[in-house]
């Protein structure tokens, strides 16, 4: 049996925060705020694999009124996410992506992204893909306010 989830996650962006993404520290002037580190791409990577498995949401298993979750590194969801489905005798398929971000230019950052996601949860990189676009300054993207990051996730059944 395979299943599908998706995932959607949005920051506001501010400056002099640290910016993670994909489990990767970005150089950039902002970065996106957030209960743990704001890492928007594995945030929604973890909504879409809850999803597929029929598991609630990211909020449901780690919420932001956690004090233990302040800070934390995304990367540590991404793996107790992982876990989950895990448990209920699931594998991931494949992993589809979209980062909307007006600036930085994240092309020279994707294939560390990707190899970072593909160590965490024990897949091979070819079954991730990072994608990256603009809103042509559109929006609360385009205007460097914030970030957006869509998610797709195939899951197998073992």
């Amino acid at each position: 049996m395979i299943r599908i989830g998706f995932g959607y996650d949005v920051h506001r962006l501010a400056e002099g925060v640290a910016f993670w993404l994909g489990g990767i520290r970005i150089s950039h002037h902002k970065g996106a705020v957030g209960h743990s580190d704001g890492d928007a791409l594995i945030h929604a990577v973890c909504d879409a694999m809850l999803g597929a498995a029929g598991l609630r949401d990211i909020g449901f298993h780690f919420p932001d009124t956690s004090q233990d979750l302040i800070g934390i590194d995304s990367k540590i969801l991404l793996k107790q996410t992982n876990d989950l489905i895990k448990e209920k005798g699931y594998t991931i398929g494949n992993i589809d992506t979209t980062v909307c971000l007006q600036n930085p230019k994240l092309k020279d950052y994707i294939p560390e992204m990707i190899k970072t996601l593909s160590t965490v949860l024990t897949i091979s990189p070819e079954d991730i893909s990072v994608k990256a676009t603009t809103t042509e300054k559109l929006g609360f993207v385009g205007n460097e306010e914030g970030i957006a990051c869509y998610a797709v996730v195939l899951i197998k059944k073992n």
